[in-house]
């Protein structure tokens, strides 16, 4: 989502907005506005190699933190590192320029766009951004952007046309309702007018900066209705394969296009219940199985223990799940399980320094190399893993343990993962064999004992 929003009050906040939402003016979008086809020229040649869903493992980079100088060159130089952790999709947050009316303080939130087919100037040129997308499909990485539909910039040049933005009883444009966000004016959805504009400037991006889809920025705001005629228009570019993330929670984003959707329940789950409280690791498979009752023709849910909302207003990963040890052991249960892993700028290196999107504030780089070496084990592993991606899984977690099976005909693998900051048995199932087994970070043989003795926040991954 965006700004300093503590997780934990989100949800709150998305209902009180689809309330909002739900009283305003229904209109018939079965015959919407044509999207104006502009006829955008081909810049470069469009990527082949766009991952399918369930092969997706994301960095998000905050430009603003990943380089000294806060810039697109900066990833481009770095994108061999990235590539290196296991990286298949590259997700940029906004890269368009901020506005500056009724900003929020610092450098202006990145989620106040002034214009939807600019360059932010403090990042470089659409020239360095067509370089970096290039660099990344060479590596074989899909490109996606960082898209804010909810709402603009009270200087984007869209409020000349002030239908279309909410307004209030005295005719005003109002900024979206129950959120504080004072620095942006909310749009209306109902003019079919403004649209057709958000769509052509989507386009826009697939062809001048050749990106391969957008995560979408607070897409449970944002009404289903506009974001099934957003991506059946985008699907009419045949020349380029799509991945479409929604950040959101609704059942139905899946049904309107998204081959991806953010699990914000099994996160909060994880780190406010099972790491907060101590609840039991079980409650991980119900969160599991209630994001995943509404999957749709392979869709994926997106699963992470940090991003820059996450960051902002609760923590480091270090922070949150017991340190260094605890933050990839919360890792691990988050990106084997199910679903699609996605990790933060710094995330890698056990950042725990302040990064305010709102400033620039660059990551120490050299930092907890045993850190960035344990999570490319864990990428690397996931991205060779077809038991892991496509695998039935068989769950049988304790109080204190999550452990689980996934396998195919030709692949197992097991996972044991104490999830305490303290030792801990484990009881071994008898459906379990403790035979065969191999470490999959290193190909050493391992034998099981029906009971497993775990040190805090130890985690084994066995494949056979």
């Amino acid at each position: 989502m965006r700004y300093t929003i503590n997780q934990k009050i989100k949800s709150g906040l998305l209902l009180l907005v689809i309330v909002f939402f739900s009283f305003c003016k229904k209109n018939d979008y079965s015959t919407p506005a044509i999207v104006p086809d502009a006829s955008y020229p081909q810049v470069g040649t469009p990527f082949t190699g766009v991952v399918n869903s369930q092969d997706a493992i994301i960095y998000q980079v905050n430009l603003r933190a990943f380089s000294a100088d806060a810039s697109f060159k900066g990833v481009t130089a770095k994108l061999d590192a990235i590539k290196d952790l296991g990286t298949t999709v590259l997700y940029l947050m906004p890269v368009y320029p901020v506005g500056v009316e009724k900003s929020a303080g610092g450098l202006g939130s990145p989620y106040s766009v002034k214009d939807y087919k600019g360059v932010n100037t403090e990042f470089g040129t659409l020239a360095d951004l067509q370089a970096l997308v290039a660099g990344a499909h060479e590596r074989n990485m899909t490109v996606i952007l960082d898209w804010v539909a909810n709402h603009t910039s009270w200087d984007n040049a869209w409020i000349v046309n002030k239908s279309w933005y909410k307004l209030d009883a005295k005719g005003n444009i109002i900024a979206p309702p129950g959120t504080g966000w004072t620095d942006v004016a909310q749009l209306d959805y109902t003019n079919k007018d403004m649209r057709a504009a958000m769509i052509d400037a989507m386009k826009y991006w697939v062809y001048t900066a050749n990106i391969d889809g957008f995560r979408c920025d607070a897409a449970d705001f944002v009404p289903f209705d506009f974001w099934k005629q957003a991506n059946d228009a985008l699907k009419t570019i045949t020349s380029h394969k799509l991945l479409m993330l929604a950040e959101g929670t609704r059942n139905d984003h899946f049904k309107a296009g998204f081959n991806l959707v953010y699990g914000m329940g099994y996160y909060s789950g994880l780190e406010s219940k099972v790491f907060g409280t101590g609840a039991s690791a079980t409650m991980l498979q119900d969160l599991n199985t209630s994001e995943y009752a509404t999957s749709f023709r392979g869709s994926q849910v997106v699963r992470y223990t940090t991003n820059h909302d996450v960051y902002n207003s609760d923590g480091s990963p270090v922070n949150l799940y017991g340190g260094k040890a605890g933050s990839l052991a919360a890792f691990v249960v988050t990106a084997y399980m199910k679903g699609v892993p996605m990790i933060y700028t710094g995330q890698e290196v056990g950042n725990t320094a302040g990064m305010d999107f709102f400033y620039h504030t660059p990551v120490n780089w050299s930092q907890n190399a045993d850190i960035t070496a344990a999570y490319k084990a864990i990428l690397n592993f996931r991205k060779g893993s077809d038991a892991l991606k496509n695998g039935d899984l068989v769950v049988m977690s304790s109080d204190d343990v999550a452990a689980f099976k996934k396998s195919t005909d030709k692949e197992k693998v097991l996972v044991i993962d104490n999830l305490r900051g303290n030792n801990v048995t484990y009881s071994l199932p008898a459906t379990v064999s403790t035979t065969g087994w191999k470490d999959a970070f290193t190909g050493a043989s391992v034998t099981l004992t029906n009971k497993i003795y775990l040190q805090p926040y130890r985690y084994m991954v066995l494949t056979q």
